[in-house]
Parts: structure tokens; C-alpha cells; sequence
């Protein structure tokens, strides 16, 4: 068996000390490297995000002005449509006066009418 020799407590906290200092070192390098990372992600994320609501935005835009196009459509339809129904009603009027001249001259008429003789 090989003899060991004993280790002092000088030499364990120097060593505890070495590593500990060299997990700090390593947590802060890894700390940056992540945070540079992050920082990355961020602006990429950020990025991501602007050029999506730029597509969004206008994409919702596109969609409002088809739909105002399409109700000035329909608004100028329904102008037309209101325009023909006056000149029919206008019509219907005449016609309806005319027919109610005709229903009384022909009422007049039928009045002047000799009585119907009755043979036996």
C-alpha cells in the first residue's frame, strides 16, 4: 500500500479557493456569452416583431380600403337603384291617373245610356 500523505488545511483552501475563483470565472464568461446572446435574440425578436406588424398593418390596410371601395359601390348602387324607384313611382303616378281619367269617362259614358227596354 502506497503511504499518502496528509493534506493540510493551507493546501485545501488554497485549492477551494482556486476553484471557486474559476467557477466565477467561468459563470461570468458564460454570463456575458449569454447575455450577448440574449441581447441577439432580442434585436432578432424585435426585428421579427416590427417587420411583423409592418405586414399585419398592411395587410389590415389593404383590407380596409377594399372594404371602403366595396361600400362606395354599394353606395352608389343604392343611389342608382333610389333614382330608378322615383322615376318608376313617378310613373306608377301617371299611369294610376291616367286609368282613373279613363274609369271616369267611361263611368260618364255608360250613365248617358238609354235605359234597357224590356220586350215581353
Amino acid at each position: 500500500m502506497k503511504p499518502t500523505k496528509p493534506i493540510a488545511p493551507a493546501e485545501i483552501n488554497k485549492s477551494s479557493e482556486m476553484d471557486v475563483e474559476g467557477n466565477i470565472r467561468e459563470l461570468t464568461r458564460a454570463s456575458h456569452a449569454f447575455r450577448q446572446t440574449e441581447n441577439r435574440e432580442d434585436e432578432t425578436s424585435a426585428n421579427n416583431l416590427d417587420t411583423l406588424l409592418v405586414r399585419v398593418s398592411e395587410a389590415s390596410t389593404r383590407e380596409i380600403e377594399n372594404l371602403i371601395d366595396e361600400l362606395q359601390k354599394l353606395r352608389n348602387k343604392l343611389q342608382a337603384d333610389g333614382s330608378r324607384i322615383r322615376r318608376d313611382i313617378v310613373e306608377y303616378a301617371g299611369l294610376s291617373h291616367q286609368v282613373m281619367q279613363v274609369t271616369t269617362i267611361i263611368s260618364d259614358s255608360v250613365k248617358k245610356l238609354p235605359a234597357p227596354s224590356i220586350v215581353p
